[in-house]
């Protein structure tokens, strides 16, 4: 993956599937102004590559789960094994190593509180503390800005699929969802014949429930990919401490920051939680100090370097399966 940088064709074409992770190939291109094979071949080397999965996501808030940043320090010895055991876990996204290895943190998509609480006791594990999000202030289509900035609005409106209002009630996940979800988790874009040869139900079924659950919501779809292939290094984990009348507009006003790939109201003593992308460390430092901490209302600032990733959003492809394994040495 090291060998491979964003042009201006991958950008747009990451764009395009940000905004529709399973638009056709050919519907891309008609409106990128570029053949259909071209398409096809750039997508297919940047996933070859590594560089690029499209995964489909479940909205946790749609199907009642909650959602928690759990931290949890640890021996540096054992940080990459901690996270590799959590990473196995289909309820568990952005597994990551902090400050050189003394903290493993990670996002747990709790459908009930004993996930939250196996996690805590797992091998290795010398303090947790874990933070509810309360409101996150961002969204699949407006993620990390550097990401979605190559279409300009009338490429995206013809790019942007027919959503239902989200005004649906919560959707209770069936047998089939509970197969389908940790596929797409895998590759978003997987054909219908393979996905129906991997959930065991027939191709039309689950073509029929995949527009079922895009049209309440519960499904859609991001681009996981690697930061530094768009020119930026510095990547940090960030908690806010807010005066409690302006936790949201704080929340709001970093959400359009261009440094900013994710921001969230939490419980906890820090009542926003963030992830921070920069060029560089400088770079780094002139926003947390010349941006976030001119914020009015911001009473206490304090961030951790990413040192490594175990997991981003999706599955481990060589080691995903149908269900939710346990954390390794947990009960």
């Amino acid at each position: 993956m090291d060998s491979v940088m964003f042009d201006d064709l991958d950008r747009k074409l990451l764009h395009a599937l940000q905004l529709d992770g399973r638009a056709p190939f050919s519907r891309i291109a008609d409106v990128l102004g570029v053949a259909g094979r071209t398409v096809a071949r750039r997508y297919q080397r940047l996933r070859d590559t590594g560089a690029v999965r499209v995964l489909g996501l479940a909205d946790s808030r749609r199907v009642g789960w909650s959602e928690w940043f759990v931290r949890m320090g640890c021996l540096p010895s054992g940080a990459e094994a901690l996270a590799a055991a959590l990473a196995r876990h289909y309820d568990i996204s952005w597994v990551t190593v902090l400050s050189g290895g003394a903290e493993v943190s990670c996002l747990v998509h709790a459908t009930d509180q004993a996930l939250l609480d196996r996690v805590g006791r797992a091998p290795g594990v010398r303090s947790v503390a874990a933070f509810r999000i309360l409101r996150p202030f961002m969204d699949e289509e407006h993620c990390w800005r550097v990401r979605i900035s190559a279409l300009d609005e009338d490429e995206m409106a013809m790019l942007r699929p027919a959503y239902g209002d989200g005004t649906t009630p919560m959707v209770v996940l069936n047998d089939l969802d509970e197969r389908l979800l940790p596929a797409l988790a895998v590759d978003g874009r997987a054909a219908y014949p393979g996905l129906a040869r991997t959930v065991g139900w027939s191709e039309s079924v689950i073509r029929r429930r995949v527009n079922e659950l895009r049209q309440a919501r519960v499904l859609s779809f991001s681009v996981e990919t690697d930061a530094r292939l768009f020119g930026y290094t510095a990547e940090y984990m960030v908690w806010i401490t807010a005066a409690p009348g302006r936790t949201t507009a704080i929340g709001q006003a970093l959400a359009q920051d261009l440094e900013i790939a994710f921001v969230a109201a939490t419980s906890g003593p820090a009542n926003l939680v963030g992830y921070v992308v920069c060029r560089d460390a400088d770079a780094l430092y002139d926003y947390l100090t010349e941006r976030v901490g001119a914020l009015d209302g911001v009473q206490g600032l304090r961030s951790a370097p990413v040192t490594s990733y175990a997991k981003r959003i999706g599955a481990i492809p060589e080691r995903a399966r149908l269900g939710t394994p346990p954390v390794a040495g947990a009960g």
